[in-house]
């Protein structure tokens, strides 16, 4: 047996069509012509009006079966295991969908008078509490649309904060190394200087920190679990030393999967946070959007957030923008309310213990998958892992490959890749986020395959894939020269 033959007998899922576009195929009926429209003449400008629509001419048959056989191609969370690390792609329960699709939620507008949305005002403010609650925190603004959109309010909180008590010189975030890359742009975005902190055995180095505070110091940004899947053990000594310095603790919540239910960050000491609801909470994820980064603060930085947040008085539902020292609206009506009506169905579809089961599973299925094959490939800092783990290709057993030539050869495997090249600290990283989603079968589906690329000959590792419609591509001439059209794409041929 070829090893090809191997790796689909391991599961290899993909469709392998060679499927043309469009403009390719050969019309097998005449298509019908669009019947004439009147159109005065001198309405359309004439070096506006087409002559001609170029269009192909094909029956309904011919596109449904094209259309499906692109579908059959296509690779997703509802198709098997997406473990890229940091990005929590997990399966998003299809209930949540159901709910966010009814009228009374799909058919609104934004410009309705209160009282008729009371229903989805009371949706939002139970979400608010659920948020607090789980986080620690005091209060919650819906608003922000994505977690480093969440992020960049959550600083400007902070800037506010300074400001209104005349700490103008505090001008520096500092953020450490095994930080989500987005922590120094929002930093340096509000206008901060950012300050890199290093790690230590795959944590803060307290030392290094302690060096770093001072009165410039504004916050520091912290990622817990981190890049590395590992939590930071002295956590509540970091925000101690930030706080002695005058400055505040914002914490990274894209990692709260690992956490959520077991440990809350306002018990830490934190006094800023974002959710991204799109991981954590279980709405769809990836392709640009939909997210959602609702963001959450300490008691006296409540009066900061961005307006308006959900209120009630006497069981009326309302749109509250009287907070003192508001930062004003950070999107254009009231945030990604599709995405939060997901996440509210999840909490109420989980409750208290199955949110904190999302935890414990997550955490669980990510050291199973870490013990099988920490062996094998290069493991760096200390063992045990939360939601995550990282592990290296410079090692022994991958000696001439890379980590991006196992990544392309796990698709000979019918398995998505992990995130590759990230951390940064990490050489020829390899990180990987199975998720409470995945069944057991599924992650020793990934392992086997993992394992049965360490033991194959490197040349085929190296030519990898070969499987798939798509094989070598020239990533940087990709990114550089893009072809997104018809007319690109025979323009380069």
């Amino acid at each position: 047996m070829t090893d090809e033959k191997k790796a689909v007998g391991i599961g290899y899922r993909q469709a392998r069509y060679q499927e043309p576009l469009l403009f390719e195929m050969e019309a097998s009926a005449k298509g019908r012509l669009i019947p004439d429209c009147p159109i005065e003449p001198d309405i359309v400008p004439k070096n506006l009006a087409r002559t001609s629509l170029d269009l192909p001419e094909l029956n309904e048959v011919d596109v449904i079966r094209h259309y499906t056989r692109l579908a059959e191609m296509n690779y997703g969370v509802d198709n098997g295991i997406y473990p890229l690390g940091s990005c929590t792609m997990k399966y998003n329960p299809k209930v949540c969908e159901t709910v966010a699709g009814m009228p009374g939620f799909a058919e609104i507008h934004p410009y309705q008078n209160e009282e008729t949305v009371q229903g989805i005002l009371k949706c939002l403010y139970e979400l608010q509490e659920a948020l607090k609650e789980v986080s620690g925190m005091a209060g919650v603004s819906l608003q922000p649309m994505a977690g480093a959109h969440g992020e960049f309010t959550g600083i400007l909180v902070i800037e506010a904060y300074h400001r209104a008590r005349n700490n103008r010189e505090r001008d520096e975030i500092l953020v450490p190394d095994t930080a989500h890359g987005t922590n120094p742009a929002s930093a340096a975005m509000v206008g901060y200087k950012v300050i890199e902190i290093p790690s230590k055995d795959g944590c803060v180095d307290l030392d290094a920190l302690k060096a770093a505070v001072g009165e410039k110091t504004a916050g520091l940004m912290l990622t817990n679990p981190n890049t590395l899947g590992i939590f930071e053990k002295d956590i509540c000594e970091v925000a101690k030393i930030v706080h002695d310095a005058g400055g505040l603790v914002y914490y990274d919540g894209a990692n709260l999967n690992a956490i959520i239910g077991i440990c809350r960050p306002g018990d830490m000491g934190f006094d800023v946070l974002h959710f991204n609801l799109h991981k954590t909470f279980a709405t769809p994820h990836g392709g640009g959007g939909p997210g959602s980064g609702p963001i959450g603060v300490r008691e006296d930085l409540v009066p900061f957030l961005p307006v308006p947040v959900v209120s009630v008085e006497d069981g009326v539902y309302y749109l509250d923008y009287d907070l003192e020292h508001t930062i004003g609206k950070v999107s254009g009506h009231f945030g990604n309310i599709g995405v939060c009506i997901k996440a509210w169905a999840y909490v109420k579809l989980l409750g208290g213990k199955g949110l904190r089961d999302v935890g414990e599973m997550s955490v669980l299925n990510s050291n199973y998958m870490k013990d099988l094959l920490k062996g094998t490939f290069g493991f760096p800092h200390r063992d045990l892992r939360k939601h995550e783990f990282v592990l290296s290709a410079k090692c022994p057993t991958c000696e001439g490959i890379k980590a991006l030539n196992i990544a392309k050869r796990l698709l000979d495997y019918g398995v998505h890749p992990p995130t590759i090249y990230f951390p940064l600290i990490v050489e020829e990283a390899m990180m990987f986020e199975p998720t409470e989603t995945e069944p057991k079968k599924e992650l020793d589906r990934v392992v086997e395959a993992m394992l049965a690329i360490a033991k194959e000959d490197k040349q085929i590792v190296l030519s990898a894939p070969h499987s798939v419609k798509v094989s070598k591509v020239d990533e940087t001439l990709a990114a550089k020269d893009p072809i997104l059209s018809y007319k690109g794409l025979k323009a380069h041929k």
